[in-house]
């Protein structure tokens, strides 16, 4: 049940979650949110930025961070 829609952030920097997602998420009585700028947009994950760390480091391949190392093809990326 996939769902979209925008949120409104209040002058005090605060939004709502619609609660079929909290209901979803286990966010009862508050609840912990991490999240990740991307530049142009912005992903929203329940729980902590070090869980969230570790899911995405533990993703990586060796074979991921030799490309990346090497500037994914690109040698002026490689010494950014």
């Amino acid at each position: 049940m996939a769902s979209t829609g925008d949120l409104r952030v209040s002058c005090r920097g605060q939004m709502s979650l619609p609660a079929a997602p909290r209901r979803r998420w286990g966010l009862h009585d508050g609840g912990d949110v991490a999240y990740l700028d991307l530049g142009d947009a912005m992903l929203l994950l329940p729980g902590r930025i070090a869980d969230l760390r570790a899911e995405v480091l533990a993703s990586i391949t060796d074979a991921d961070w030799e490309n990346s190392s090497r500037g994914f093809g690109d040698p002026e990326l490689a010494t950014e």
